[in-house]
């Protein structure tokens, strides 16, 4: 199966030709970019009123109010430094670039400009990872991050239990999920160090109970229960990679195996049609006359 790209593509390429140019001493191109992202995230690329030599990134989050109260900001902070800046209007957080002053080896700098969606996830992560590890009890993150979906973080003394909520829109989309979801849960027998992972359908789990956790036919409930190998230092950077794209990354699958089925369904109709037509009887019958014109 494929795994999302983390960080984002076009940002990232965006980024590498405008350094790559300004490092080559190229003249400044103006740039007034929108581009989206899953879970309704969009970002702009642009020169602040007007000012070519400098490139600002803005990403614009619906639920950053929500990571705000798990320390994003800290976390943004430390991770960009000086690059932060004041947010641009009807944006949540901007980035400045100076043209003139870009290092030549600028890899590392455009790969945290295009995580800026992740790193900001990241911080409820890293909250309630490191609460595992000191061993303390935190009160259960809420993060609505798309209108009608929600993601729960709760820490405990041996594991943190990250659970989404999704909605299924298609009654075949269910179907579908839960075949993935079952291959999730076999898929510990084949690597002792995977996560466990519950799926229910309809309801919440438990963990969940006396909360405000919407519920419904089209509703799916998917828990990752993640130990210390899994929150501890040395991995905790890739179990956030993996999971904050967890969401996208089912539906995507869902949408491409329904294609796959859908493409091998419409060849095998092609084959049985040839192989009907090769079957039907020839319909023009030729017609005999006799002599005098008469058909029979």
């Amino acid at each position: 199966m494929i795994l999302l790209e983390t960080q984002n593509r076009i940002i990232s390429d965006t980024l590498t030709y405008k350094f790559e140019c300004a490092v080559a001493g190229s003249k400044p191109e103006s740039i007034d970019s929108t581009i989206a992202d899953f879970d309704g995230v969009l970002y702009h690329i642009s020169n602040p009123n007007g000012d070519k030599s400098k490139v600002m990134v803005s990403i614009s989050l619906k639920f950053y109010k929500d990571l705000e109260n798990h320390g994003a900001k800290e976390l943004l902070d430390r991770v960009y430094g000086c690059y932060l800046t004041s947010p641009e209007s009807g944006h949540s957080v901007s980035l400045l670039y100076d043209l003139s002053n870009i290092p030549k080896d600028h890899a590392k700098i455009v790969a945290d400009a295009a995580s800026l969606k992740r790193n900001c996830f990241a911080s409820v992560f890293e909250e309630y990872f490191e609460a595992q590890v000191q061993g303390k009890q935190v009160k259960r993150a809420v993060v609505n991050y798309r209108d009608d979906e929600t993601m729960y973080v709760e820490a405990k003394k041996d594991r943190v239990t990250v659970i989404f909520s999704t909605v299924f829109k298609d009654d075949s989309d269910i179907i579908f999920g839960k075949v993935f979801m079952q291959e999730f849960k076999e898929g510990r027998r084949a690597s002792a160090s995977a996560p466990q992972v519950l799926f229910t359908h309809k309801e919440p789990p438990l963990e969940l109970k006396g909360q405000d956790a919407a519920v419904g036919d089209n509703i799916g409930y998917i828990t990752f229960v993640l130990n210390t190998r899994h929150t501890n230092p040395a991995n905790r950077d890739n179990t956030i990679d993996l999971i904050h794209t967890f969401r996208n990354y089912l539906h995507y699958h869902i949408k491409c195996s329904k294609a796959y089925i859908h493409t091998r369904m419409r060849a095998k109709t092609s084959d049985f049609l040839k192989v009907l037509n090769r079957a039907r009887p020839d319909q023009a019958v030729k017609e005999k006359k006799t002599m005098s014109g008469r058909s029979f």
